[in-house]
């Protein structure tokens, strides 16, 4: 293929989304009585956000908990499952500014993916929703047809990001140096990494913790999410 002059990564949760696709998928199933005892789940649910949000928390143990989910039913239930979800979570929570950074880029020719730790599962049809192309998530195993509960190869998570961008890139015979400009659009701390290695990082409704690593480095901050954000101060 022909290379691209720019390249554009988005995280997903609370980047382009206002919300955890993780978190809400196991809190949808608790909710629902898909995910066995709903208050242990939802207690799970509760904890393992907690020590993502300050930092404490490995893919490993993630998976546990996120990808046991998918274990509990055959994969064409599992996606009638998430229709529903997808229709009453996730759909309405698309908003007009993140469609707009996305066409925007995508309008100027970028070759454009979302990069995310939260499964492929649960996010190949939210990538599609947002009509992105390419999409690197953590992959879930499959084996005789079911999902495992475990991770396949490389989780798409802190520098792991880095490993399967660059997998991503070499499989079309390209580095990410090939592009004059490489944005990546995050939210998060756990992100340092990939956002130290783009020419264009960009703090995107930063955590108090990223923006002030923003503020310091002279990183852009774009918050999608402002009227939102406003509104609960």
């Amino acid at each position: 293929m022909t290379s691209s002059k720019r390249l554009a990564l988005f995280d997903l949760d609370h980047t382009l989304l206002p919300l955890d696709s993780d978190y809400q998928w196991a809190d949808y199933l608790a909710r629902t009585g898909r995910a066995g005892d709903p208050a242990e789940a939802q207690r799970r649910n509760e904890e393992l956000m907690l020590r993502y949000n300050a930092g404490q928390l490995t893919a490993e143990q993630s998976a546990e908990f996120m990808l046991g989910l998918l274990t509990r039913a055959e994969p064409p239930e599992l996606a009638r499952w998430h229709e529903q979800f997808m229709a009453e979570i996730i759909r309405p929570a698309i908003l007009p500014t993140a469609t707009e950074l996305v066409r925007e880029h995508l309008a100027q020719g970028d070759l454009c993916a979302i990069v995310t730790a939260t499964n492929e599962f649960v996010t190949t049809p939210i990538a599609r929703a947002f009509g992105i192309p390419n999409l690197i998530a953590t992959i879930p195993e499959m084996l005789d047809g079911r999902y495992t509960g475990r991770i396949q190869g490389v989780p798409s998570f802190q520098a792991g990001k880095i490993t399967r961008v660059n997998d991503w890139l070499a499989g079309m015979g390209l580095r990410l140096d090939d592009f004059s400009r490489s944005y990546f659009y995050s939210d998060s701390p756990n992100d340092l990494p990939l956002l130290e290695v783009v020419s264009h990082p960009i703090a995107t409704n930063p955590s108090d913790t990223l923006r002030e690593v923003a503020r310091q480095r002279g990183w852009k901050i774009l918050d999608l999410f402002k009227d939102m954000r406003d509104a609960k101060s």
